[in-house]
């Protein structure tokens, strides 16, 4: 390099080098970084993508992957950089020791944040895994117990089953003027969970249970079960378990000319209830009760069944698929309310915040339960779930 020795020369050097400097001191700072690169953060999701009920299963992530790429689309800003959210689906098939080998393969790979899973029975095992690793969880999971473990990042974003169980039996003696009633669970946590809630609440409001009974989660025939209650004549059958049972069961109860009414929870609210038992064996016969509001009342809900259908061939969402999508959307406000993707610090915004979601507000209570849960109690119409009405 030359030497300067003239002024001029020794000024222009001087300008030269401090515009060097600020471009250097620019370039490297964490502010010029961050508008550079994108903050990529992993959503885990567990749910059945196989099995009995991969129904529901396919539905929670179709609406789980609406709202990743919604998120995606807008690029919100967390901490001064666009958030870009990665799906990463693993399949529970509704069996608790493969929620947990899904939850530490997701922990493993560095999952932090988790919609589902779906099924109570998976989610209380595998909730120890997620809380272990810190991670947050969103689960529809309805068991009361999940949330009363103490876990500081576990929130339920769907009614427990004190509010589902209790409000399908209220419904039942007050609307349907049912008087006696038998109870049959699938022995799984959630399924027992609901049945007793039920029952609890039924006695309380008149109803008088006729016959308890259970079945396994795997069995398809019911004949059995059916044909000793059959003899017990009640007015109505409360059914605690999923699509996949309730289905052969409401055709199985038309075989022997069994005219009580089906009830049940959101495990039946579901149009693969009536898919499954054929024919016109549900319909205004099967009734069901599910959290949250009307979503069809609502604009937010109207826009999600739009949006899912358009994404999906014009598909109808299940009984889910809008939870697990409010819950992504969810994830990724409280992300922005904290300004990072750190998870103890989205734990406390979710802890603090609300979130005006398609099915309803999500706001949480200090055991982070919904401190609202509507319930809606549906019957069937056409092969569908039809609301009547939402208290």
């Amino acid at each position: 390099m030359p030497l300067c020795l003239n002024a001029a020369c020794r000024a222009a050097l001087s300008i030269s080098l401090k515009a060097a400097v600020a471009t250097a001191v620019l370039s490297s700072s964490p502010w010029a970084t961050a508008q550079a690169q994108e903050l990529v953060v992993p959503i885990g999701l567990s749910s059945p993508l196989s099995g009995p009920q991969s129904g529901n299963g396919q539905d929670n992530l179709a609406g789980a992957k609406l709202a990743v790429d919604e998120v995606n689309a807008r690029k919100p800003s967390v901490g001064g950089r666009p958030l870009r959210l990665v799906l990463k689906a693993e399949d529970d098939q509704a069996d608790p020791r493969q929620g947990v080998a899904v939850a530490q393969k997701l922990v493993d790979g560095g999952v932090r944040f988790v919609v589902g899973p779906y099924n109570s029975g998976v989610t209380m095992p595998a909730s120890r895994v997620y809380d272990q690793a810190g991670v947050v969880v969103a689960t529809v999971s309805s068991n009361p117990k999940i949330t009363q473990q103490g876990f500081s990042r576990l929130f339920r974003v769907g009614a427990a089953d004190t509010a589902l169980g209790v409000k399908m039996a209220v419904y039942a003696a007050k609307e349907l003027k049912v008087k006696r009633v038998a109870v049959i669970d699938d022995r799984s946590a959630y399924g027992q969970g609901l049945a007793q809630e039920f029952s609890a609440a039924g006695k309380a409001n008149g109803l008088e249970v006729v016959k308890t009974e259970y079945v396994s989660g795997q069995a398809t025939d019911f004949t059995p079960v059916l044909t000793s209650i059959k003899a017990a004549k009640p007015d109505a059958i409360f059914f605690g378990g999923y699509s996949a049972q309730a289905g052969p069961m409401a055709r199985q109860m038309k075989q022997l000319g069994i005219t009580a009414r089906l009830l049940g929870g959101d495990g039946l609210c579901s149009s693969e209830t009536a898919k499954l038992a054929g024919g016109d064996a549900v319909g205004e016969n099967v009734w069901c009760t599910q959290g949250g509001a009307m979503i069809q009342r609502a604009a937010e809900g109207q826009a999600f069944v739009a949006a899912y259908r358009a994404a999906n061939g014009q598909r109808d969402p299940l009984t889910y698929a809008v939870n697990f999508y409010d819950a992504v959307h969810l994830m990724a406000q409280a992300m922005q309310s904290a300004g990072s993707a750190d998870p103890a610090k989205v734990a406390e915004a979710l802890q603090k915040g609300s979130y005006k979601g398609a099915a309803g507000t999500y706001a949480f209570d200090d055991k982070r339960d919904l401190k609202s849960s509507p319930v809606t109690v549906f019957t069937f119409k056409g092969g569908q779930p039809s609301a009547v009405t939402s208290y």
